[in-house]
């Protein structure tokens, strides 16, 4: 089995558009889910190489946040030190973050993870 970077971007189109570097070749499809995405780009690398495909999942800002949508996208930008207007605009694709703006989003996000990850619910 082949581990993969899959990235998934939001097109102009509202389509997720996936796109993996698979043996020196660019491969690209697109669907409305990134489960659907992931079925589609598997079965494209099982098609032309014979292989069966995981995938490490990158995701552009809108991507992401259209996938998450249940993240308070104004609270993500106060941790992160973002303008919330700017952030909203890197979520609906008007503008794109920087390298290093989309780190911050990053390490916020995987914090919040992280301290999700250790809650315990009492009942």
């Amino acid at each position: 089995m082949a581990k993969i970077n899959l990235i998934i971007e939001k097109g102009e189109d509202g389509k997720l558009w996936g796109r993996v570097n698979f043996r020196n070749n660019l491969l690209t499809d697109f669907a409305s889910t990134v489960e659907m995405l992931e079925r589609k780009m598997r079965k494209l690398i099982k098609d032309f190489y014979g292989v069966e495909a995981l995938f490490d999942r990158a995701y552009d800002v809108s991507a992401f946040f259209e996938s998450f949508d249940f993240l308070n996208q104004t609270r993500i930008a106060d941790l992160s030190g973002i303008n919330p207007g700017l952030l909203r605009q890197y979520a609906s694709g008007v503008k794109h973050p920087s390298a290093q703006q989309a780190k911050k989003i990053e390490r916020v996000i995987h914090k919040l993870a992280k301290d999700l990850k250790e809650v315990s619910l009492y009942a």
